[in-house]
């Protein structure tokens, strides 16, 4: 009696302990559901799109950056569920940047300077760009057919990898890296290697070229559109409806599933966030001399709006006046204005909040236009040209195309059944508080956000392994996979924030 009684005991205490002490930690051990694909047949991904697919960073590709893009992300990942085999048309060193037959024709990477992003050169003196097209391009076929620069009308024109085009800007140099032929398209490679399941991420650049060169198509970002091929202008809401859905209807005429996303607000993102409008700092008496510099624009204002040309709220918006304060606003060339120059009157005003600079304004506010003349300081007595800002009636013009596209994206979405990712929201989250993910809270900050690179565009690799999670969550709910009830999401913590300037 008295050793069943015990042995009555240490079954009672085996089976508390099991169902609640599993571990040395307290808590109960959570056994995860194994890890499934679902309808989706991950054996030949392959992907398209612009920079944001290649994995482009830091205003360059590179080998790291690459390693960490969003697709190659995906595919480890996939991997586990019998994914193949993921090749990327890798640079050829970390420093970024491509040459042909010796020569640049684009910049290395963004480091971080201590205070902000520098040239990687200006921290670790001149490199050689040993990526060059003329000498070592790599083989494909290739399953990320990210292209930075592209547009939603270049992914299906052919001649876009071209070596012979790049000169004149016909030809784009990342492409001409991948292309299987000189006349090849982006889209046709990609079909001819019959992926069974798509990511396709396009629109972007469509946009973005014009935001960033402040609506004017002078662009100040020299890595950002390489290409700026066709120009910077919007694209044409119908033609981008049009190209999206014949990109969707090839990749999925075979019976593959895919993922799309829809395209960001591309004016909540640093580029246009980080440099105030008023950053001007004045003492009493260089605010006085500015002002009387300007004395016969604004007295001309009064005249204008005496004469009927103006009322009396634009003649007060286009006022300029400096004080003695560390807070003064630029002037700037505003082209929407109402045009005096019938009166012998430019077209100046002070930025207001409104405005958007972008993020290469840090550097160039406040320098000389004229070396030899104190006075010509750029952004005071010299107004900022249109494309260092972005202003009001420009950002509605991206708005309006921005949502036609997504419009598009989620109807063709819809219509064919594929996941979707609404980027839009994820980033409007990460500009507005930001996004909790493991133990950290991304935001749109540069350089202190975690998400974004120094670009000020382009996430880094926590950024795209954040997006990642969010393609993961779209694939789950769209063909019953369970990437994220099995706990394969991605832990964000793995991933660094910036690249050191010595990896090569």
């Amino acid at each position: 009696m008295f050793k069943i009684k015990y042995i009555w005991l240490l079954l009672l205490f085996i089976s508390f302990t099991a169902c609640n002490n599993d571990d040395d930690s307290g808590e109960p051990t959570v056994v995860l559901p194994e890890l499934t694909s679902g309808e989706a047949d991950f054996s030949k991904f392959v992907t398209l799109g612009n920079s944001l697919t290649a994995g482009f960073t830091d205003n360059a590709l590179f080998i790291a950056s690459q390693n960490n893009s969003l697709p190659n992300i995906l595919s480890q990942k996939f991997a586990l569920v019998s994914g193949g085999s993921f090749n990327q048309p890798l640079m050829n060193d970390n420093f970024g940047g491509i040459a042909i037959g010796g020569q640049r024709i684009l910049q290395p990477r963004l480091v971080f300077g201590g205070a902000g992003p520098v040239p990687l050169e200006s921290l670790i003196g001149p490199v050689t760009v040993s990526t060059d097209l003329a000498i070592n391009n790599p083989t494909g076929p290739f399953n990320n057919m990210g292209v930075p620069g592209a547009k939603s009308f270049h992914l299906v024109a052919p001649g876009y990898g071209n070596i012979a085009g790049v000169a004149i800007g016909a030809a784009n140099p990342y492409f001409v890296r991948m292309a299987s032929s000189p006349n090849t398209t982006i889209i046709a490679d990609a079909l001819a290697q019959n992926p069974t399941f798509f990511s396709l991420w396009a629109g972007n650049n469509d946009v973005l070229g014009f935001a960033t060169s402040g609506g004017s198509g002078v662009s100040q970002e020299g890595n950002l559109d390489p290409s700026t091929y066709g120009g910077n202008d919007i694209t044409d809401s119908n033609v981008f409806a049009s190209v999206f859905s014949q990109l969707v209807a090839g990749l999925t005429a075979n019976g593959a599933k895919g993922i799309v996303a829809n395209i960001p607000d591309v004016t909540t993102i640093p580029f246009f966030t980080t440099v105030p409008h008023n950053p001007v700092p004045l003492d009493a008496n260089t605010a006085a001399a500015v002002n009387g510099a300007y004395a016969t624009y604004n007295g001309g204002l009064l005249q204008a709006e005496q004469a009927g040309f103006i009322d009396a709220d634009e003649r007060a918006a286009r006022t300029i006046n400096f004080t003695a304060s560390s807070n003064n606003a630029v002037v700037i060339v505003d082209e929407d204005l109402t045009n005096l120059g019938a009166l012998g009157l430019p077209n100046f005003r002070q930025a207001t909040a409104n405005d958007l600079l972008v993020l290469p304004a840090s550097s160039f506010i406040g320098t000389l236009a004229d070396p030899s003349n104190p006075l010509s300081v750029n952004g005071v007595a010299i107004p900022l040209a249109d494309q260092w800002v972005l202003t009001p009636e420009e950002q509605q013009m991206v708005a309006t195309a921005t949502q036609s596209y997504n419009n598009t994206i989620a109807a063709v979405a819809a219509a064919n059944g594929l996941a979707f990712v609404d980027a839009n929201a994820l980033l409007t989250q990460l500009f507005n508080g930001g996004i909790p993910s493991g133990n950290f809270i991304l935001t749109a900050n540069l350089v202190t956000g975690g998400a974004f690179s120094l670009d000020g565009v382009h996430p880094n690799a926590r950024g795209y392994a954040l997006i990642a999670n969010e393609f993961m969550k779209a694939i789950d709910l769209a063909y019953g996979s369970n990437f994220e009830d099995s706990g394969n999401f991605v832990d964000v913590g793995n991933y660094p924030t910036n690249y050191s300037p010595t990896i090569q």
